[in-house]
């Protein structure tokens, strides 16, 4: 059979079994190992999903995942989120939907020392809706503000996204982190600015809160000292080139680990659970690597990746129309595919064709981050409506899907004014580097 064939037949039955709630690792990993089976030997294939699995597990760059895993479950189990969130409240809570905007800003906030999208969504739902709940706060809204806002922790670094795509396209994860702060930034006022206009809309659904003088505000921010202490110590170091994206990640989790033992808010039953969320979070972070992989070998035998690029090398449109195409393969992927595979299966098609171009990889690597973004808050998938509905089981799930549609269409904006002025992206990199 023609390897194309083949290859098509692979990626349809990619999909399909996508709908059977799989998980993504074991889809990737089967349907690679029988494509490449079918196409090769049962031998080779057997050999190649071998090779592969040992080569990922015994990698030394992806360290760095558990790494800065561990360090978000600290920050978690020792309170540093529900202090982030104090705060970001008694600043912003007295305005229109101020309790909301609060969530978006700690979501932002926490991002820094987590990296984990659903990590921070949980911690944030955990935290937030309870809060929002009691101050009399539409469903619609609380939820959405916490589904949504925990998508920052995409893009936000440390970014456990961008650190894949900076291992699968070899670019320096430093400078993909410092190519993620305005972005990140950006993106959340216009996340606030999207909680304004809704609650101006449906003043229900965001009523005004209580107001603190400035000297409860400013006292507040004690509470997020050591995260600051973190961010500045763990992006410090990799500005300066002290240590390394690893390091750093050891780095930032003894820094968080530490803070909270002198604050006397870890206990040993939090110390564990974090090593045990840490170790569940990884293992699947990883498994999911090592079945892109093998999948992506498969891809590669039936050369559907280079007769796609050979197809956009030939197609002599302009380069925005085919970066276009690219973001909405993008946007519509990640209405089906969890963000991270769908970025290990995607990159090594149409990362060369952008580099053909002459795209810098930086701006794409950020760009595409803030795309698949928007996978995580839209159906079929959206995990981080699951996370969410899982945490609040009293929310219906079409309420929270509802909640997202006003942060999605400022995901939509802000992507497109990243996409049009490239130079918020890397003018933070070229000042740095």
């Amino acid at each position: 059979m023609d390897p194309t064939i083949v290859g098509l037949i692979g990626i349809v039955a990619l999909v399909l079994i996508f709908f059977t709630r799989m998980p993504v690792a074991y889809v990737m990993t089967l349907v690679g190992l029988v494509g490449f089976c079918l196409l090769r030997t049962p031998a080779s294939g057997l050999k190649l999903m071998a090779r592969d699995f040992y080569q990922v597990y015994s990698s030394y760059g992806l360290t760095i995942i558990p790494l800065f895993i561990l360090m978000g479950q600290f920050a978690f189990n020792a309170g540093i989120s529900r202090r982030l969130y104090d705060s970001a409240y008694k600043f912003v809570g007295s305005q229109k939907g101020g309790l909301a905007t609060a969530t978006v800003c700690a979501c932002t906030a926490f991002g820094a020392v987590c990296g984990s999208s659903p990590a921070t969504a949980a911690t944030m739902a955990t935290v937030g809706l309870p809060e929002m709940k009691r101050y009399g706060y539409g469903n619609k809204l609380a939820a959405g503000s916490v589904a949504s806002g925990g998508g920052l922790g995409m893009l936000m670094p440390p970014s456990v996204v961008l650190i894949v795509y900076g291992i699968l396209t070899e670019q320096s994860i430093g400078v993909l982190f410092v190519a993620g702060i305005i972005p990140a930034i950006f993106m959340t006022i216009c996340f606030t600015i999207a909680v304004n206009i809704y609650c101006r809309m449906f003043p229900k659904q965001g009523p005004v809160c209580e107001a603190y003088c400035w000297r409860d505000r400013f006292s507040s921010l004690t509470g997020v000292v050591e995260t600051m202490i973190v961010f500045l110590l763990v992006m410090g170091g990799l500005f300066t080139g002290f240590f390394t994206p690893t390091e750093a990640g050891a780095v930032g989790a003894a820094a968080v680990l530490l803070v909270a033992l002198l604050r006397k808010q870890i206990t040993w039953g939090g110390f564990t659970k974090s090593l045990y969320e840490t170790l569940r979070t990884s293992c699947m972070v990883l498994l999911l690597v090592a079945g892109a992989v093998v999948f992506g070998h498969f891809l590669a035998v039936s050369r559907i990746p280079f007769q796609v690029a050979q197809w956009v090398a030939e197609m002599n449109a302009p380069g925005y129309v085919i970066i276009s195409l690219i973001i909405l393969v993008y946007l519509i992927g990640g209405c089906f595919i969890d963000a991270l595979a769908l970025i290990m299966l995607t990159i090594p098609i149409f990362y060369p064709i952008v580099m053909d171009l002459g795209y810098d990889p930086i701006w794409f690597g950020v760009i595409i981050v803030l795309v698949t973004q928007m996978g995580v808050i839209t159906p079929p998938v959206g995990i981080n409506v699951y996370v969410v509905s899982g945490i609040d089981r009293s929310i219906p799930l079409e309420e929270i899907f509802a909640g997202v549609l006003p942060f999605l269409v400022a995901l939509i904006v802000g992507t497109a004014f990243l996409v049009a002025f490239p130079g918020f992206v890397t003018w933070l990199p070229e000042l740095m580097y």
